[in-house]
This record gives C-alpha cells, structure tokens and sequence, in this order.
C-alpha cells in the first residue's frame, strides 16, 4: 500500500534514528516488517507492510508534535462514517526518544492499486466505471456532512497568498464544508475506490476538494472533464468556484517550489480560464 513516494533523508543519522524507531514500533505492536521502506516527505515518515497491516511512523521533533497533521488519521478513524471508504486503524503507539516524538499507526492493509503510483498527477486515463464515479461522489458527501473544528484549509493562508498565486483580490470564504484536503490520484485506488492520508482533512472552502482532484487531472483532459461532469453541482457555483480557486492557488504555491513543474502551466492556464486574469507561471 503507497500513497506517494518520497526519497529517505539525505542525512544519515535521520535515517538510521527513523529504522531505530520503526524497529522499536514492530516490536511493541508484535508485527513484522516485510516489503520495501515508503519514505514520506522530507523523512517526516516511514511506511512499511506489517503482515496484514501497514505500519506508518511518524516523526517530528518533541516542540512541534501535536497539532492536525499529527492528529489526523486517528481522529478520522473515530469521527468520519465507515461509509467513506478508507484504510482502518487498528493500533496506535506514541512516544518520544531523545529530541523527538514518534507515532506509529497501523492500519489495515490495502492491496487495491492506487489509481497513479508515486505520483498525485494522472498519467493516463484508467477507465474508471460508472459505480467508482458514484462512489467518489458518495464519499464526498458523507464526509461533508462530518462536525469537525480541524481546519485544512485557514483563510490567513488565501488573505497573505491569494493574489500572489491566483491574480485577483483574496474572496472572504463562507461557504465550507468538510474534505480531504489532498485529494489526488495517488491517495485514490481503483478498480474498488479507497481513499488514502487522512492527516490533513478537515473544514475546508467548498469547491476546494474536486478543484484539487481536477487540477491533477489537466494531463488527461478527458478525466478532467469527468471530474467536473460529476461534481458540477458544486464547481458550476460561486462558492465552488472561489474553493477551487484556493486549491488551484495552493498548488501553484506547491509548483513555484519545485513541485509538478509539468502541471504547472495547465494549471496556470486553468486559472486564467476562470479569472480572465494572466497568471504567471511558477
């Protein structure tokens, strides 16, 4: 089970203190590791099969533990309903060594394939049926409907960043509802829908959750198309479009760093399209 797929850090020390921990994790939930090591971002977590589950650690130092990343997939297991497809939690595990926290989390494991491996952009279109359109949608809307005060998406983040990105003055969101957050084709599998990383979910603008997933979409224009067939009751609104528009401003953020530099000039186009506004590609 991978959701994207990231290199192991590049200080040694960082990586033999991460398998130190892992080894510590297997050892006290009695499970054993098998497969290869899945590195998250920036080594902030390592993930590996653990019989019939997957073991996911995660690791910050002891000051900046806590919070919603940290929080996310345990709260999901408790607050979203089992209607949503995703993986279980089965067992949990916090502590701290030295200067820093570990969490473990195991969870059940999925062998369905994800949609697009190690990467969140489609690369092809995968001919996903009617009934996994359905049950996206499905999904979609029992997660709305969840109480929550996680906030995946703050609206200082579009006041400070809003018009460097997107061009236009930053709107004042209203209308919100609760997502994912990072809903993309590598957190998605099929032919059976199950939907990976759960840390960022949370309130979020309308619009932002499908606006994300279409944007991943651009290079397969014909799934792009999909996307916004299936979700036009919330893309084709004013408030959706303003939630799209903060998703699209994000990823541009994302782009001028680094990331997606292929994605980046369709999305940039896409914005244009929405805002009649040029946008700078990042």
């Amino acid at each position: 089970m991978t959701t994207l797929v990231f290199t192991a850090p590049d200080a040694a020390e960082d990586v033999a203190r991460m398998r130190r921990a892992f080894a510590a994790a297997t050892h006290d939930l009695q499970v054993t590791p098998s497969g290869g090591e899945v590195w998250g971002w920036q080594g902030r977590t390592l993930g590996r099969r653990a019989g019939t589950s997957w073991l996911r650690l995660v690791s910050a130092p002891s000051e900046k533990a806590g919070g919603r990343l940290w929080e996310g997939t345990a709260l999901a297991d408790t607050a979203v309903p089992q209607s949503v497809p995703r993986p279980r939690l089965r067992n949990l595990l916090d502590w701290t060594c030295g200067s820093y926290a570990y969490r473990a989390e195991l969870t059940e494991l999925v062998t369905t394939p994800a949609v697009v491996v190690g990467s969140p952009v489609l690369d092809r279109d995968p001919g996903l049926p009617d009934a996994w359109w359905r049950d996206l949608r499905a999904a979609s809307r029992a997660l709305a409907a969840v109480p929550t005060d996680r906030e995946a998406v703050r609206q200082s983040w579009i006041d400070r960043n809003f018009r460097r990105f997107v061009g236009i003055d930053p709107p004042r969101i209203s209308d919100r509802t609760t997502g994912h957050a990072d809903l993309h084709w590598a957190n998605l599998t099929a032919p059976t829908l199950i939907i990976f990383d759960w840390e960022g979910w949370g309130v979020m603008p309308v619009g932002y959750d499908p606006g994300l997933l279409h944007a991943y979409s651009l290079t397969v224009p014909a799934v792009a198309a999909r996307v916004r067939h299936e979700f036009a009751d919330v893309l084709d609104t004013p408030a959706g479009r303003a939630g799209e528009l903060v998703a699209l401003g994000q990823l541009l953020q994302a782009c001028s760093r680094g990331v997606h530099p292929h994605l980046a000039p369709l999305v940039a186009r896409w914005v244009e399209h929405l805002t009649e506004v040029p946008v700078p590609t990042p």
